[in-house]
């Protein structure tokens, strides 16, 4: 089941992140990994303007996925899900659930250039790599540049509204 988190959430939130990125180390660059790999402090930040969605398995939860809508985009923020429950569809669910969210008429997402898994998935989606990532991980993102320097955008444009019939 999806829904919307709680602040109670946080925890395992934390949790759910901090396990699934353990997949970055050994392919991100080595000056870029770190675990745990978000600190509880800067979760809280982000849990103060990004949305997030959760996934929820008889009471416990298995996968987030953040949206935080900036001026004309709205950007994927934080999408994990635990590594023993990855391959089961939850990922796919969390991202359509939000592309029906989504009032904006482009939806992107960053990642780093060397997570091919991450890549590929939002690739079977329609996501496609966008020309000038730089600026707009500039515009978009607050990262470090290092984390720009090794990073992709991948974007997906979204058609809201009923089409007419001929």
């Amino acid at each position: 089941m999806i829904r919307k988190c709680r602040a109670n959430d946080a925890r395992r939130m934390y949790l759910i992140i901090n396990e699934a990125a353990r997949a970055y180390d050994g392919v991100i660059p080595a000056d870029c990994y770190h675990q745990p790999y978000m600190l509880m402090e800067e979760l809280e930040e982000e849990m103060k303007r990004v949305t997030f969605y959760v996934w929820e398995e008889s009471g416990e939860l298995i996968g987030i996925m953040g949206v935080e809508p900036i001026e004309d985009v709205t950007l994927i923020r934080h999408s994990y899900v635990l590594p023993r429950w990855q391959g089961k569809g939850i990922g796919s669910r969390l991202l359509n659930h939000i592309k029906e969210l989504v009032t904006t008429s482009r939806l992107l997402v960053g990642t780093w250039a060397d997570a091919r898994r991450a890549i590929a998935f939002y690739q079977k989606y329609g996501f496609r790599r966008l020309l000038g990532k730089d600026e707009l991980l500039q515009k978009y993102w607050d990262i470090p540049w290092r984390q720009i320097e090794a990073s992709v955008v991948l974007g997906l444009h979204i058609e809201k509204g009923i089409k007419e019939s001929p």
